[in-house]
């Protein structure tokens, strides 16, 4: 995610209590920060309580927001940690979104079937991931961060980021192989 336009000082103005530049904040990323906790725990309302939750602790932080990193970067790793944290608390796997649906071919119903099938399997597959897989793979595959910025978000090497997305597509490679 590129930064936007006064982007700077819009956080410095949000860090010393100006809640209008916070409120501006979160129209920008209330959509890509809903998105991410969404792919990572597959539930609307915990991912709404999650995006939520993730805003008023960055509300409360900002203060001690050095600027390292771009805001967003340091946005989404409020984010994942929260979700993270939710997903250990709850030892369950959910489903993922239908955000993953892709049109199926319409010419045929057997096409239809087996589309809606193959990506069925694919939901359950990466639901399957382990919250350390799951997290980089929605990171780099849905909102197209850099590996620098997962690393970033998730306190961890860009090696550590490579080596998790190889394993984590090796398994979802595995898990569709009757697809293929």
């Amino acid at each position: 995610m590129t930064e936007q336009p006064g982007e700077a000082r819009l956080v410095a103005r949000a860090a010393a209590g100006r809640l209008d530049a916070f409120e501006e904040l979160v129209r920008r990323y209330q959509l890509p920060v809903y998105r991410v906790a969404l792919r990572m725990l597959g539930d609307r309302a915990d991912a709404e309580d999650a995006a939520q939750d993730a805003f008023l602790q960055a509300w409360q932080a900002l203060p001690g927001f050095a600027g390292r990193s771009r805001f967003s970067t340091w946005l989404y790793r409020i984010v994942t940690n929260r979700c993270l944290n939710i997903r250990r608390s709850a030892r369950r796997t959910e489903p993922l979104p239908e955000g993953l649906e892709v049109e199926a071919p319409a010419s045929r119903p057997d096409q239809i079937v087996e589309a809606a099938s193959e990506l069925e399997a694919l939901a359950e597959a990466i639901a399957s991931l382990s919250p350390e897989q799951r997290a980089p793979l929605v990171l780099r595959t849905f909102e197209g961060c850099s590996y620098e910025e997962i690393a970033g978000v998730l306190g961890i090497s860009v090696a550590a980021v490579r080596g998790r997305l190889h394993r984590a597509r090796l398994e979802l490679l595995e898990a569709m192989r009757p697809w293929a």
